[in-house]
């Protein structure tokens, strides 16, 4: 795994002659430590249409400096990335291919942009001598290496703050900086400011327009657009999700916390919208990619059910007094769920890596290039998106109905599961409508998603239950006392029976006639 590094630091525009104002009177600086000057080269790498550039990632082979290396960048907030770096090599490290694979898919990334810095480097730092920030004047030297591109120079001040630095500081620079008439740089980053300006058409008199083209842009300009469609908000629905599934792809490969959580909620919601939405988005179309969303769900569930499950064990031990824990509880469940997660860890990685997941990419792409719209998505959002809101809360009180009606047992605990998915389906629908539908699809989703914790509830306690029996075995197996898990057994099967007593009031709650009249049902 690369190594990781968060970078917050911030861009100023400055002229061959600007000078730094005296920075060591800026709170808490004790001194301006000069560093020299370093000779840096970068060759930037994307695809030949900036797939990379276009969702602000930067992928770099960069020598000089202490930091020689491949290094790849995302986006985090304004000012803030994180870094991910590689030692030195020939060829692009297969850790850092897998990060972009969800944006690059097939295409061939090629080196698009060399950057030749001098860099005079200033360290900030305290009355002990440790850095605060470091802040750099760049001269830089900009070529584009494809499609026929020129060169430009520039220079800029770059402030980065130290690790675990108080970004206060930054804040405290850039007021002795503006003071100095030193303004923001308008670019995010020298690779976007060397593709806008090195680019074929860059040149000056590239950008006299004939005045009737420009009239014509400007009358097009002044055109009200039309009002938007039901077709419209669900596609905008559609793109988020698609969206969402390529930026969480490399969170997922890099394990940060929540990140399968994540992804398979924007692959359960985008299927869920191509269900809902049939009578808008033509099923012959989107059903198979409905069945491909499925899939990739389900497998990234493996790694997912396994987390939920862990806290799960993990937090009823919590609670429990010394007294209670009999044997080497704690040791076996970890033995447990290390073994189950390094398992399903690499298979949702294989799952990333694999064919179907990047097939299944591109047909997102090219459903949301030529949308396969029916008549209804012509019709106003307030007519057509509720009935399908509607029809799936019919589906729901169905399965809630029938699941009331069966006694205690596991023909309930499969009945409530059914129902479960039912309200997801029918809070994610609600959650498609609300830019259209607004306040009362906002509620109908909140009410949706309370009748989903509870039934989510119940059925991480009836999976729980089945983990604790099989421990209780291998504990019994292995000569250990059983008694711990027999009792967490206990207080899961106490904790579902709850949930069953307490889902008609929450039920009642979210079934009121006039949140659905308020949808138009």
């Amino acid at each position: 795994m690369a190594d990781s590094k968060r970078e917050i630091e911030r861009k100023y525009e400055a002229t061959a002659g600007t000078r730094l104002p005296d920075l060591s009177r800026v709170a808490g600086v004790s001194a301006v430590v000069h560093r020299g000057v370093t000779e840096l080269d970068a060759v930037y790498h994307d695809t030949e249409d900036h797939r990379l550039a276009a969702d602000s990632l930067t992928l770099r082979r960069r020598t000089g400096g202490s930091d020689a290396g491949w290094h790849l960048k995302f986006p985090v907030a304004s000012g803030i990335r994180d870094e991910l770096r590689e030692p030195l090599s020939d060829t692009l490290p297969r850790s850092l291919a897998g990060l972009v694979r969800s944006r690059v898919r097939g295409a061939a990334l090629v080196p698009v942009v060399r950057l030749r810095s001098a860099r005079d480097v200033h360290h900030l730092v305290d009355d002990r001598g440790e850095l605060l920030a470091e802040v750099a004047v760049d001269e830089v030297r900009a070529a584009r290496l494809t499609g026929g591109g020129s060169t430009a120079t520039w220079t800029e001040i770059e402030v980065e703050l130290a690790d675990d630095g108080d970004p206060a500081l930054l804040d405290a620079v850039e007021r002795r900086l503006r003071k100095a008439g030193i303004r923001p740089s308008a670019s995010a980053s020298k690779l976007a400011r060397a593709l806008a300006e090195t680019g074929p058409g860059t040149a000056p008199d590239s950008a006299k327009k004939p005045k009737k083209e420009k009239a014509a842009r400007a009358e097009k300009a002044r055109e009200e657009p039309a009002p938007p469609t039901a077709g419209d908000h669900v596609l905008a629905y559609v793109r988020r999700q698609t969206e969402a599934i390529v930026a969480l792809d490399p969170a997922v490969r890099r394990d940060l916390p929540d990140s399968v959580h994540q992804l398979r909620v924007a692959t359960r919601r985008l299927r869920s919208a191509l269900r809902t939405y049939r009578r808008i988005l033509d099923r012959d179309v989107t059903d198979p990619v409905g069945r491909e969303l499925k899939w990739l769900a389900a497998e990234l569930g493996i790694d997912r059910d396994q987390e939920v499950l862990d806290a799960r064990l993990r937090g009823r031990l919590d609670e429990l007094p010394r007294t209670l824990l009999l044997g080497p509880v704690r040791g076996r469940l970890r033995i447990r769920s290390t073994a189950r997660r390094a398992g399903s860890r690499r298979r949702t990685v294989a799952v990333l890596d694999g064919k179907r997941y990047l097939a299944l990419l591109e047909s997102l792409d090219a459903l949301l290039a030529d949308p396969p719209l029916l008549p209804a998505a012509s019709r106003a959002p307030r007519r057509a998106l509720p009935r399908a809101l509607l029809k799936e809360y019919r589906r729901l009180a169905k399965r809630v109905g029938h699941a009331l009606d069966l006694p205690p047992g596991h023909d309930r605990d499969i009945a409530l599961h059914e129902a479960r998915k039912a309200a997801k389906r029918t809070r994610y629908a609600a959650e498609a409508a609300r830019p259209a539908l607004g306040k009362p699809a906002k509620r109908f989703a909140k009410r949706m998603k309370a009748v989903q914790s509870l039934l989510g509830d119940h059925q991480d306690s009836v999976v729980a239950r089945e983990a604790l029996r099989t421990l209780a075995v291998q504990a019994h197996g292995a000569g250990e006392s059983a008694f711990t898990w027999g009792l967490l057994y206990g207080r899961e099967e106490a904790a579902a029976a709850a949930r069953e007593r307490e889902l008609p009031g929450v039920w009642e709650r979210a079934s009121r006639p006039e949140l659905r009249a308020a949808l138009g049902g």
